[in-house]
């Protein structure tokens, strides 16, 4: 492929600004952006806006907006590029990749894609479709590039370390993490504002059909790298559970700027406050390992902290965890704790001799024992954050258009296997009468 021309459709979220929050040699710096005329399309072209002007590295995006009620079809019939970029807006975007794809264009869309389960079909077909007629369709799963996570990976799968891993029971998963978001926070240096349709559930998704998708997305590419997971055979969801977040009228004010709840809002809310279902706990074995997975949504964190995320591997010689904490300063710190104290000293040379092997790809990591625990010490210039990931995802992305690396067999039915997980779990925390 000569060139790359974005074409961003219907931005309904700050993600999608984030892939343009750099150029990129291979990227033509026009870009193509089609949706209605709202307040959303207004606060990404701000962004946008806020990009091409920093002080420090400035982008030089060039937009050509097209604004009207019918913009998805004015796009397809126009497709001044060959990828669509996508990001919010959650219950349409399987039609828009639907569509995308139908006419020959690549995708590059943020999560989730789908967000009920009766949309797996559609899903499969897209990417069937995709990967008959030679296009890419890629999910941005950004925390594959956090640091703290590529090296769980590696150390879970070195036995000298871990062990194997234990496959637990659902009462005692060998796999548990927790994910801790906020309503309110910043992106971009400045305050982020919500739509109001954000915290519509059959639109945005409960928390475990969307941010969820990451957590899900962590597991299989730690434990099963590079192995195809088939979510018919490998996957068995077991309990699963949602509550809500109450909002006041004021703290929905707050955050989306809005005056009232609206009216599609109506059903969650009630007496001034609004039951926002974004909470969520599913319990699951893929391959046969049990997993359990915490998703929660807060309104707001404590001053000097922000989102967090827990996630514990239990190996047969020691756990790989990933802590934040008040006394770490809310960073994100990797530890390895063996099993037992005698294998303290045994445990320790391993991560060292690993952390050697890997030290060309994470220059300055290094391990330090701390009582019976070891901390995998990780030098500040590799913590990126997560806005940075955005960029790490699109150039993997157009790595693959440009066939500097081949597209992983794994990638599409792992996708699938991701889904079914958070959709069916979504399904069984609402009971059987519902589901």
């Amino acid at each position: 492929m000569s060139e790359i021309r974005l074409i961003t459709l219907d931005p309904g979220h700050f993600h999608a600004a984030l892939v343009q929050k750099e150029m990129y040699p291979e990227i033509s710096p026009r870009v193509s952006v089609y949706a209605p005329l709202s307040q959303d399309l207004v606060d990404h072209l701000e962004r946008i806006a806020r990009f091409n002007s920093r002080r420090e590295n400035p982008t030089a995006w060039m937009l050509d907006v097209h604004a009207e009620p019918e913009f998805l079809d004015r796009m397809l019939a126009e497709r001044p590029g060959n990828v669509v970029v996508l990001s919010g807006r959650n219950r349409a975007k399987i039609h828009y990749i639907q569509r995308a794809v139908a006419a020959g264009l690549n995708v590059l869309a943020d999560k989730p894609w789908i967000i009920a389960s009766k949309d797996l079909p559609a899903l499969e077909a897209s990417l069937r479709h995709a990967e008959e007629n030679g296009l890419f369709a890629y999910d941005i799963m950004t925390e594959r590039f956090e640091v703290t996570s590529m090296l769980q990976r590696e150390l879970v799968n070195t036995p000298e370390v871990f062990g194997q891993v234990i496959t637990g029971s659902v009462d005692e998963p060998g796999v548990a993490m927790e994910s801790v978001h906020h309503i309110m926070k910043e992106v971009a240096g400045a305050p982020l504002k919500r739509p109001a349709w954000f915290f519509d559930i059959r639109q945005q998704g409960e928390g475990l059909s969307d941010v969820g998708t990451h957590l899900v997305d962590l597991v299989q590419w730690t434990l099963f790298p590079e192995r195809k997971i088939d979510y018919r055979q490998d996957v068995e969801i077991h309990r699963a559970m949602r509550w809500p977040t109450v909002l006041t009228l004021e703290e929905f004010r707050r955050v989306t700027g809005e005056a009232e709840f609206p009216p599609y809002l109506e059903g969650a809310a009630a007496n001034g406050k609004l039951e926002y279902f974004c909470n969520n706990q599913v319990s699951y074995s893929v391959k046969g390992v049990h997993v359990r997975l915490d998703v929660l949504w807060n309104y707001e964190a404590p001053a000097g902290s922000g989102d967090t995320h827990f996630a514990v591997y239990r190996g047969t010689r020691s756990r790989v965890e990933i802590r934040q904490t008040a006394a770490e300063g809310f960073r994100p710190e990797l530890y390895v704790a063996p099993n037992s104290r005698p294998d303290l000293d045994d445990v320790f040379r391993a991560v060292r001799s690993r952390l050697m092997e890997l030290s060309a790809d994470y220059p300055g990591v290094a391990a330090e024992r701390r009582n019976s625990e070891i901390q995998v010490v990780i030098p500040d210039r590799l913590r990126v954050g997560h806005e940075a990931h955005f960029a790490q995802v699109a150039r993997q992305f157009f790595s693959y258009l440009q066939g500097h690396e081949p597209f992983p067999e794994w990638e599409n039915p792992n996708m699938l296997a991701k889904y079914y997980v958070t959709t069916r779990g979504v399904d069984l925390g609402h009971g059987p009468e519902e589901a």
